[in-house]
């Protein structure tokens, strides 16, 4: 049952919903790695390959993989449970990051590291959307659902401001292969704590007359719409990791690496902040259309910067335009898929901003190879546009409509049952 909240729902509100903090905690550990994961893989293969572009592939295929087997994940979570996923998953991501970490300081050929690369994307924790349905559970139908969308948003992006700093540290002050095997690590310990909270996950909902296909979040028009939209994201964050880092190379200053990324992500967060402390009047189909008109026009001009002030400054502005159309996005699930299907539907958007990140990624390090000064950072600009002209040709889409055909055809007579 939802809880009772006023007109003007806050942070404050949010947090004092009943049970929030059982998972809180351990979602915000078991979701720390996966900002470290993609800058690792990309310092360790870079050192041992002394290719951007050779490091930009293996990060790729990790991405791909993760886009392809999260939604898969994200289904078997809801129909079994997310504990009963979340632990297998946590042991063979574990043990394929060491895997590839072994790989690479051996020197191995590239297919060796993609074969590496596979089951450690396909089996990156889940933990950012099973959050998000725990949020679902507590919140359905309450006004504080946009708060805790961009609540989320802000926990992300407070990963994303230590993730970078704390792997490119690791990587360049300790050893290249630090920041994988700390990623690991932290991995492991991060998500069995979260799965032990098992009190707080959704139901599973069972029905044995109904084929699963009735129940796909991808059968909603909405979401695969959104998923457009976070192919785009994802090409943001994938083009500005391999660009920063080219550029910081360049430059001499390694270091600066993860700080401009961490720029980056700060201006995510705060408004995130921000975002989830408004009481919104306007519609939030309209707010994802202003929203990422805003990022498209900020991120065509990263690639025009050539000093360190330049890039802080628009990485920031980037960052401030991303986490509105995020929360507007992760918000609209809310609204056009049901809540049985919720936990595949955010693990399609976080598989689509994997696989627009593992794209530019690749896209980027080949760029950064062949042409240097910058070159990477077309990437995000090119990927935002085409992005932006999908929602405006198709954003009536994002109109939830009623759902009583689906509902009596598989929703409706599912019994929700506890599952450990």
């Amino acid at each position: 049952m939802a809880s009772t909240v006023t007109a003007r729902p806050g942070y404050g509100q949010l947090l004092r919903t009943r049970g929030a903090w059982t998972f809180l905690l351990p979602g915000f550990a078991a979701r720390q790695p996966f900002a470290m994961l993609t800058i690792s893989i990309v310092l360790l293969v870079q050192h041992t390959t002394g290719s951007y572009g050779a490091a930009g592939a293996a990060a790729a295929v990790t991405g791909v993989s993760m886009a392809l087997f999260a939604p898969y994940s994200g289904r078997l979570a809801d129909r079994h449970g997310q504990r009963a996923v979340l632990i297998p998953g946590v042991l063979v991501h574990t043990a394929s990051g060491l895997t590839l970490t072994a790989l690479a300081l051996s020197h191995a050929p590239l297919w060796a590291l993609f074969a590496a690369a596979v089951p450690t994307g396909a089996s990156v924790p889940q933990v950012g959307p099973m959050v998000r349905a725990r949020w679902g559970v507590k919140l359905q139908g309450s006004p504080l659902m946009t708060t805790a969308a961009a609540f989320e948003s802000v926990t992300d992006e407070l990963t994303f401001v230590f993730g970078p700093l704390l792997a490119t540290a690791l990587c360049t002050a300790v050893d290249p292969a630090a920041g994988l095997l700390t990623e690991s690590a932290l991995t492991l310990l991060g998500g069995l704590l979260f799965a032990a909270q098992k009190s707080t996950q959704p139901l599973v909902t069972l029905d044995r007359h109904a084929r699963v296909e009735h129940g796909s979040a991808l059968r909603v028009p909405g979401v695969r719409v959104l998923i457009v939209a976070f192919l785009g994201i994802g090409s943001v964050f994938g083009g500005m990791q391999v660009s920063l880092a080219a550029f910081t190379e360049s430059i001499g200053e390694p270091g600066l690496n993860g700080v401009l990324y961490g720029v980056f992500a700060a201006g995510n967060m705060l408004s995130g902040i921000v975002c989830g402390a408004v009481a919104w009047k306007v519609a939030p189909q309209q707010r994802l259309v202003v929203g990422y008109g805003a990022l498209a026009l900020v991120a065509s001009g990263l690639w025009a910067a050539h000093s360190v002030l330049a890039l802080a400054g628009l990485g920031l502005l980037v960052g401030m335009c991303i986490a509105p159309a995020l929360i507007t996005g992760y918000t609209l699930v809310e609204s056009l898929v049901p809540a049985g299907a919720r936990t595949e539907a955010f693990t399609w958007l976080t598989g689509a901003v994997a696989l627009g990140q593992a794209a530019a990624v690749t896209a980027a390090g080949q760029l950064e190879d062949r042409f240097g000064n910058g070159a990477g950072f077309l990437v995000p600009m090119v990927g935002t546009l085409l992005a932006l002209a999908t929602l405006l040709a198709l954003r009536s889409r994002l109109t939830s409509r009623p759902r009583t055909r689906t509902v009596a055809r598989g929703v409706g007579h599912r019994v929700p049952v506890a599952v450990d």
